[in-house]
């Protein structure tokens, strides 16, 4: 997952670097966004051993437990209930499909919600705790904290991994765009403490100079974007590849999520600018995963692209949603975890040993 503590890459207006004037294009940014980063830990009691990406895993125990939580009528399929527009489970887990602002119609819409799990192999020890983050998104889904919270209770306490380790919620926090934690639910008192802060992206969108040369992308869990159902490997990878899913799904959270349309961004001209962008891949690798679908009874594949991604360019006018992306994740099952990264400046020396490369604009990539 994207280390949260990466987040505080810009300089707030007042800060030394910082210049007002700047602005990432001549569209109006949204104001602030209920986009939040809650960390919950917990304490197993007794060794556990998750596997090397557990997302698809905690967003099984939690679908369950909250469905437990949430369901009144105990039908075994949500398409099937009368109450499946009303009803917290599907707004909250399985978005149902519903008219948006494109001529496109989705057959799976993307949910309000990403699970982010401990970043590689998790073993935790007697006495350790795990620790894992989900970012919540709208004021709607925000409201549901109380069975959100009560949802990972029960799926704590039923058991993780093959071992069905039982373990105890014992904090909830928001993590804020600095990277700073405050203590956001009372979990013997079962009420909430504090709103969920904000996500300003009109602080975004005033980036200091630090990234106006370059940016690095690190994926700390594996990006899998697709073309005609085939993953992109690094060698076919290209910034414009990356900006146009990231759009995508940026355009769709806003729509279904927080209730912005239409984009704030011209897709056209971003996309244009990431034609303009070099690159550097070398760093980059495939990182083969594979998943049990209960459901479809086999493992799936779900390896991705895991490494750092050096842009050199003009990104200043990418920088809010390439900075929203942290949040949100990208590309193949990013409510699970995947597609998760840390945005940096990229100080590009001209003797650098390593090349980048032209991105190149193709009927493919987009």
């Amino acid at each position: 997952m994207a280390n949260p503590a990466h987040h505080n890459v810009l300089q707030a207006p007042g800060q030394p670097g910082h210049t007002d004037s700047q602005t990432p294009d001549d569209n109006p940014l949204p104001p602030a966004l209920a986009v939040a980063r809650l960390r919950f830990t917990a304490l197993p009691e007794r060794p556990l051993q998750l596997p090397a990406h557990a997302g698809a895993l905690l967003r099984g125990v939690f679908g369950a437990a909250l469905r437990q939580g949430a369901c009144s009528t105990g039908l075994p399929r949500c398409g099937e209930c009368p109450l499946l527009r009303s009803c917290a489970y599907p707004a909250l887990f399985e978005t149902p499909p519903q008219p948006t602002q494109f001529a496109q119609r989705f057959s799976q819409m993307p949910n309000p919600y990403v699970i982010e799990p401990p970043p590689g192999l998790a073993r935790v020890r007697p006495g350790e705790r795990l620790v894992f983050h989900m970012v919540l998104v709208g004021e709607a889904t925000q409201q549901q904290l109380p069975l959100v919270v009560g949802a990972w209770q029960r799926a704590l306490a039923a058991g993780l991994g093959q071992a069905r380790v039982p373990a105890r919620l014992v904090a909830v926090e928001s993590v804020d765009a600095q990277g700073l934690a405050q203590p956001v639910f009372d979990l013997a008192a079962r009420r909430t403490l504090a709103a969920l802060p904000l996500l300003d992206l009109g602080a975004i969108a005033r980036a200091g100079t630090q990234m106006a040369g370059g940016v690095l992308l690190q994926f700390d869990s594996p990006l899998r974007l697709q073309h005609e159902s085939q993953p992109l490997r690094p060698p076919q990878l290209r910034p414009r590849a990356f900006v146009s899913h990231l759009l995508r799904r940026i355009n769709l959270m806003l729509d279904l999520h927080l209730g912005i349309r239409p984009a704030p961004f011209d897709v056209h001209a971003l996309l244009a600018l990431a034609d303009q962008l070099a690159d550097d891949r070398s760093q980059l690798h495939w990182q083969d995963l594979r998943r049990y679908s209960a459901s479809q009874g086999r493992e799936l594949p779900q390896g991705g692209v895991m490494g750092r991604w050096a842009w050199q360019g003009p990104v200043v006018p990418l920088l809010p949603w390439l900075l929203l992306g942290q949040w949100l994740h990208v590309g193949k099952a990013a409510t699970a975890g995947l597609g998760g990264y840390s945005l940096s400046a990229k100080v590009v020396d001209a003797d650098a040993s390593v090349a980048m490369h032209p991105s190149r604009s193709t009927r493919q990539e987009a």
